[in-house]
């Protein structure tokens, strides 16, 4: 993995104008992008980025912000790039029922669309290992709406290693999920909260030591946290930044 791509960094109401949940992992071996919020194709067109380029599709749940994109997406994929490499969709139980499903609720049904590209969906589960694309994935189950089949990934590729939360509120195994990790990416909604389904910038304040990481950068801002500027505790992503490791 050579570097990251933050698509869109805020929460699900786009917090600050910034765009939903999307981000590109690039190695020499192929890309992988995680989460595929509705403003993803936005996001690529503004960055320059060409849907063609990525060979898998990761998502960590069923909220839209994080995989609402993906039907238009997969239609782009065929109308507008003409695509003929395979695509791989790889996320929680269901997932190709529910991208079909939002398909179908969204007036674009993909059974009516013969893909001229070999598109395959795959299910992970906590502690299920994956190669997807061109990287190896590990899962881990995460505290959100179980509804939703929260995931955060553990992403290899090459000598280096990302992890990304997913959304979540606290849980004491999180900081050994992410112990030895080049990056972890971390969602901060807010910046004080009880909610016990995300996780605030106080908090993590209070436990940064636990984290044993090589960087951390947050992201999924809302709106307590769209407007702010790295401190010193820690750096925050914006729409377009790009870390390489």
């Amino acid at each position: 993995m050579s570097e990251v791509v933050f698509i869109g960094t805020s929460d699900a109401f786009g917090a600050g104008g910034r765009r939903q949940s999307a981000i590109l992992l690039r190695g020499e071996p192929g890309t992988v992008l995680l989460d595929c919020g509705v403003t993803t194709n936005t996001g690529l067109a503004a960055l320059g980025i060409e849907r063609d380029e990525i060979d898998a599709v990761l998502i960590s749940h069923f909220h839209g912000d994080h995989f609402g994109g993906l039907p238009l997406f997969l239609l782009a994929a065929q109308y507008e790039d003409q695509r003929k490499r395979p695509l791989e969709i790889t996320g929680p139980p269901e997932i190709e029922a529910r991208v079909h499903a939002l398909a179908v609720a969204m007036g674009h049904p993909l059974d009516l669309h013969a893909f001229p590209f070999p598109l395959h969906f795959r299910e992970t589960h906590p502690g299920a290992v994956h190669s997807v694309g061109p990287m190896e994935i590990r899962s881990f189950e995460t505290r959100h709406q179980i509804e939703t089949h929260p995931h955060g990934f553990d992403v290899r590729c090459g000598s280096h290693r990302v992890v990304y939360s997913g959304d979540t509120g606290w849980f004491d195994e999180l900081p050994g999920h992410c112990a030895g990790a080049d990056l972890f990416i971390c969602e901060c909604t807010y910046r004080a909260s009880d909610f016990d389904f995300h996780l605030n910038f106080d908090l993590l304040c209070e436990q940064k030591r636990q984290f044993d990481c090589g960087g951390i950068i947050l992201t999924h801002l809302g709106s307590q946290m769209a407007e702010r500027a790295p401190n010193g505790e820690f750096d925050f992503a914006d729409d377009g930044l790009v870390v390489r490791l």
